[in-house]
């Protein structure tokens, strides 16, 4: 989770550090209304097994949901942005959380990939995340297209690691 420029933190780890460990403990941490931006790519609750067998932790579990979008809500200014992933056949419930934490969705974001990250039904070409909005955050001088190329990053770090070139064009929000 990228919890953005740090306005105050109290309490806390300083910014520019990365943090792990249970991201509502984290969160805690924190001070209200300490930062500025929040970009998530949580679980998708998708009981997700990559290719060479690692998994995501946490992915059949919603427990965590609403609990942390409380959190992320809480800690975000006021007019601000969250940016989160989730996984589409449980939208339901990630749509839920985020309402329940206080966030209207703004906007949807598409990036669509050369090639399939899954096959079913169909051929999974894109990722999705939600443009979620705390308060009445002004308008951007500079707006991003909803529909956003993606890079595959090897997946090195992480079984669903997303490439640094996608979320840099989403630092506009910040």
């Amino acid at each position: 989770m990228n919890l953005g420029r740090s306005k105050q933190i109290t309490n806390g780890p300083q910014p520019n550090v990365v943090l792990q460990g249970n991201c509502v403990e984290v969160m805690r941490q924190f001070g209200s209304f300490s930062f500025d931006f929040v970009l998530t790519d949580p679980p998708y609750l998708a009981h997700y097994c990559s290719r060479d067998g690692r998994r995501v932790a946490n992915d059949s579990d919603s427990t965590w949901l609403k609990p942390a979008f409380s959190e992320i809500f809480r800690v975000l200014r006021r007019d601000s942005f969250c940016v989160s992933y989730y996984g589409w056949h449980q939208a339901d419930k990630f749509i839920a959380a985020w309402r329940a934490a206080g966030f209207r969705l703004a906007g949807h974001l598409t990036f669509t990939k050369r090639y399939p990250s899954a096959e079913r039904f169909l051929q999974y070409h894109h990722e999705n995340a939600y443009l979620l909005a705390k308060g009445n955050p002004p308008r951007p001088t500079e707006r991003i297209p909803d529909v956003l190329e993606w890079k595959y990053s090897g997946n090195k770090l992480h079984p669903t690691q997303k490439p640094l070139c996608v979320l840099s064009q989403i630092n506009g929000y910040a």
